[in-house]
């Protein structure tokens, strides 16, 4: 099965309407990247994919993945340089947390939206949206692997 048949054409709407919302809060930029298998650390993985989306060109340098294998059941969340010198170190922890719980339960749509929702309302206080000044960077469109 090709990752891009995984989500129903329902559920990729979903995910794109979660991000549209979420960036109506921050000016981060969001996107989601899905594929079959990783090979190795799914963090190294998203980096390589952060960086052929060129999600590290945005002026914020303000970009945040979330990547998802779905037939290893791996997953990480990666914000640019410029979120990570603004917040604590375990600023995505409690993001992974309430995915996991639902990507366990087989919710994986849920489980995106839900942390798609909760990355917008928090950079929303390192990164709020102006909408004199903001644009949108980056595709909101699921990118597939």
């Amino acid at each position: 099965m090709k990752p891009k048949d995984y989500f129903t054409p329902a559920q990729q709407g979903q995910i794109v309407e979660a991000i549209e919302q979420a960036e109506r809060q921050t000016s981060g930029e969001i996107r989601v990247h899905v594929e079959w298998e990783c090979k190795g650390s799914p963090l190294d993985r998203a980096a390589r994919i952060f960086a052929m989306l060129k999600m590290h060109k945005t002026k914020l340098r303000n970009g945040v993945l979330f990547y998802l294998s779905l037939k290893d059941h791996k997953f990480a969340i990666l914000g640019d340089v410029g979120i990570n010198v603004k917040v604590p170190e375990n600023f995505w922890d409690t993001i992974k947390e309430a995915m996991l719980a639902d990507f366990k339960e087989g919710r994986l749509t849920e489980g995106l939206v839900k942390g798609i929702g909760m990355a917008g309302e928090q950079l929303s206080a390192h990164f709020p949206f102006d909408p004199n000044t903001d644009t949108n960077e980056l595709s909101d469109e699921i990118s597939f692997g």
